[in-house]
């Protein structure tokens, strides 16, 4: 089972039960420091990593740097150490944000774009997605010039690749097998 398929089958689990507490933003409160924190230490992103790092010692360094968290949170980090799969906890937390976020009715849409999004084009994209996916959605506006032009939505599985980048490789792939 890749690790991806066990993140989201962690982080449905973990979802229940917070929906069974009544603890599901307090838990997305816990679970989005888990990402930032992860995040930000290149130290503890390889002690998780590291198979030379025994579990015990990983779910000792992990419940003092989460400690005050939900019991569920801290529920989490014992059953993968228990499991020996705490190497996709940062996955868990970032599966588990999306799917309370689904729950909610609420969603992020990921629009990557070579320049930033004005306000009036922004207003356009929020209603469109309104449209497509029934929910109220934020738009997070990544900035990748790379893509020339155009732009990369990507809303829950979703993602719409209209950049030049795109168009172009894809101009490249039909010239080159037709030689």
């Amino acid at each position: 089972m890749s690790d991806s398929r066990a993140a989201i089958r962690y982080a449905k689990a973990v979802l229940d039960l917070a929906v069974q507490n009544k603890a599901t933003s307090a838990v997305e409160k816990d679970m989005r420091s888990v990402v930032a924190t992860i995040a930000d230490s290149k130290e503890l992103r390889a002690m998780l990593a590291s198979p030379v790092v025994n579990g015990e010692t990983k779910k000792k360094a992990l419940a003092a740097v989460f400690e005050g968290s939900d019991q569920i949170t801290l529920g989490v980090i014992n059953t993968l150490a228990a499991n020996k799969r705490i190497s996709i906890l940062n996955e868990v937390a970032l599966k588990y944000i999306i799917l309370n976020e689904d729950l909610k009715g609420e969603g992020v849409a990921y629009v990557t774009t070579a320049v930033p999004l004005s306000a009036d084009l922004e207003k356009k994209v929020l209603k469109q997605i309104a449209q497509i996916t029934g929910n109220a959605v934020t738009i997070e506006n990544k900035i990748d010039e790379s893509i020339i032009g155009g732009f990369v939505l990507r809303v829950g599985d979703l993602q719409y690749d209209a950049s030049i980048s795109n168009k172009l490789n894809n101009i490249k792939r039909e010239f080159t097998s037709s030689l």
